[in-house]
């Protein structure tokens, strides 16, 4: 998302001059289905696309340096140890990304590309929403340093986590009151469950890291043949989940 700067210091104006031909500063975000923003990432100058954003991005800092949740699952008979994210075709092929078929030349493939592009559209609905709902990030920014930018920015979207939050602790209550339990939201039993969950650790030895064993993970993240087998693998999956029903 471009968030157009109109008070942009004239010896930025260039490097912040984006595809639009305007002054802009980049949002980079992850959001789910029901638009709750996971991670934001914002004050990159809008001459920048998708692949440098990312390239900045702290997205994948905690894989990285080894403290991130474990990760275990099986598609199409297959195991994975890397959570991935739905994207578009400009990003590269990495483990952790998901990508649609540009040109799908079979049923299969179609079928596929219309399941991710079609819940891909998160992330779309919630950047429209943001400007919708909040009239400063409507409009040109107005502020003369890009600390001000990011603190509204930031401040814009937790407010809109709280709000999304809000209209989904009734329906995750429903449940709760067949058992008398209390009413938990489910951001926070999410959260319980993670320092809960025996099962998933963390490497809190990050003093005994290595550079080998950080680059270990980090070519695991951008190994663009995992990416290959795993979007073959999810594929098949939905093929077989769906597609031979139609």
């Amino acid at each position: 998302m471009h968030w157009e700067w109109k008070n942009c210091p004239t010896a930025w104006a260039c490097q912040f001059t984006g595809y639009k031909r305007k002054l802009t500063v980049v949002l980079e975000a992850v959001a789910s289905y029901d638009t709750w923003i996971w991670h934001a990432f914002f004050g990159i100058a809008g001459s920048n696309n998708d692949i440098n954003v990312l390239a900045r991005s702290p997205l994948f800092n905690d894989v990285e340096n080894g403290v991130s949740p474990h990760i275990q699952y099986v598609v199409n008979g297959n195991e994975y140890n890397l959570g991935y994210y739905l994207a578009d075709g400009i990003y590269p092929r990495w483990a952790t990304l998901v990508k649609t078929i540009s040109q799908p030349d079979t049923p299969k493939k179609r079928l596929f590309a219309q399941k991710q592009e079609a819940y891909r559209k998160d992330v779309e609905r919630a950047f429209g929403i943001l400007p919708a709902r909040w009239a400063i990030v409507r409009g040109p920014a107005r502020m003369w340093h890009k600390e001000q930018l990011h603190s509204i920015m930031m401040t814009c979207i937790i407010l809109h986590n709280m709000i999304v939050e809000d209209e989904h602790e009734d329906l995750d209550a429903e449940s709760d009151d067949e058992d008398n339990c209390p009413r938990t939201s489910r951001r926070a039993r999410a959260r319980l469950a993670y320092e809960l969950e025996p099962t998933i650790t963390y490497d809190i030895n990050r003093d005994r890291q290595t550079i080998s064993d950080y680059m270990v993970r980090h070519n695991r993240v951008r190994a663009s043949q995992v990416h290959h087998n795993l979007r073959n693998d999810l594929i098949n999956h939905i093929w077989r989940s769906e597609g031979e029903g139609q």
